[in-house]
């Protein structure tokens, strides 16, 4: 990774060991400064990352701190090494190792990967027209975000209900379940909770290590003997109650849910804005567009088409973006779909009859029946209705009956 700038180094106490093991790698100028001077520092240095540490009793300076760091754009990472009091949201921990050495190394790992965020976020900035503010504060975990919690031992409830009142939560009970919704849904994290042998844990690790779809996932592992030898930038060994697994990884999840959506973001702008940038899917007008005219080509050349809507809680509009990443991600490559201003999302499945628009429907139905969200654990599942376009059909007479079927499913 080329470059971006140097590392600003905030301590209250003598100088941190891995601060002379940033120096010695010559990766990064390293700049030091105490807790008063920081924010100065940030604004003179112009620092690519900021690395906070001792900081024991002066949680209002970090919070300050926090907040100008916040504020700066392309997104600049603020990591707190071992940190002993409360810190704000947009600090991420890092717990080192006893292995000094092996602590320094999982650092570097941890500030690259935090780096390749940041110069994510400066192409998308770059490549925006118009420029538009686009920030970490602006990621609602609750809203953008999805762990998936996999553990089947007394501490599993507790850690639903801690991740599920900050976030979407994907449960699993073995790794095999596990395995399935990584390949099949969008997840910004994952904790791994008890149940395990650390055998079955050591090989979920090593799998994770070396897919580089998932190398760079926040990983959160209760189980306290496992040493943290793996190539995974984000990888926590977390030992304390529910609360406390949430409160750490959170803020690496949150990092996470903000790097997948600067991701969608260049796909939209590679896309003329044709896409929205927070569910994947094509934007209201395009989809109206596009779809009239998949109706008029279909009726002039013959062939199938049919369309599904997916109705959602419009109480808990988490929902209907979840499943719309969903779609996105699984529906076939010639069907489109967009969200609804009514909650819902609309897909059209190119020639599709009746009977295959049904089945592909019930599949995507069944991926979003394990999300949970927030206290009330109001769930993804969607209600579906089908149809599909008759000889005389236009576009506006297909939409109506597909609304008409609603209507009466939920009557």
């Amino acid at each position: 990774m080329s470059q971006q700038g140097p590392i600003l180094v905030v301590s209250s106490a003598s100088r941190p060991s891995f601060a002379a093991t940033l120096d010695g790698a010559g990766l990064f100028p390293v700049v030091e400064t105490g807790l008063a001077d920081a924010a100065r520092a940030v604004e003179q240095v112009q620092p690519a990352a900021v690395l906070a540490t001792a900081l024991e009793t002066d949680a209002a300076g970090l919070a300050g701190l926090a907040t100008r760091v916040g504020a700066r754009q392309p997104y600049l990472p603020l990591i707190a090494v071992d940190p002993q009091i409360a810190y704000p949201d947009n600090v991420i921990p890092f717990f080192q190792s006893h292995a000094q050495q092996a602590g320094s190394d999982r650092l570097m790992a941890r500030v690259r990967a935090a780096l390749r965020v940041r110069a994510l976020h400066a192409t998308v900035m770059r490549r925006l027209v118009p420029a538009a503010p686009m920030t970490l504060s602006q990621i609602d975990s609750a809203r953008d975000a999805t762990v998936l919690l996999i553990g089947r031992g007394g501490a599993y409830p507790a850690l639903s209900v801690a991740l599920g009142e900050r976030s979407g939560v994907v449960g699993a009970l073995s790794i095999e379940a596990a395995a399935k919704h990584l390949n099949t849904r969008d997840i910004d994290g994952i904790v791994l909770g008890e149940g395990f042998s650390l055998r079955v844990v050591d090989a979920f690790l090593t799998v994770l290590t070396e897919d580089a779809r998932f190398r760079n996932l926040p990983v959160a592992v209760t189980a306290g003997d496992l040493a943290p030898a793996y190539d995974l930038p984000n990888l926590e060994i977390v030992s304390g109650d529910a609360a406390q697994v949430a409160t750490i990884v959170l803020p690496l999840i949150r990092q996470h849910a903000f790097e997948a959506h600067l991701s969608r973001t260049l796909k939209a702008i590679d896309a003329d804005g044709l896409i929205d940038a927070r569910t994947g899917l094509l934007t209201a007008e395009a989809f109206e567009r596009d779809f009239a005219s998949a109706v008029y080509q279909t009726q002039q050349r013959g062939g199938g088409l049919s369309v599904a809507r997916f109705a959602f809680d419009p109480d808990h509009p988490r929902a209907q973006f979840d499943g719309a990443r969903i779609i996105s991600r699984l529906m076939r490559r010639m069907d489109f779909g967009a969200a609804q201003d009514d909650g819902s999302v609309v897909v059209v499945f190119a020639e599709a009859d009746l009977k295959t628009a049904h089945a592909v429907a019930r599949r995507l139905s069944s991926v979003m029946r394990h999300t949970s969200h927030g206290q009330r654990d109001a769930r993804s599942e969607p209600s579906v209705t089908v149809a599909t376009l008759l000889p005389n059909d236009s576009a506006k007479s297909l939409r109506s009956r597909l609304h008409e079927g609603a209507q009466r499913a939920a009557s």
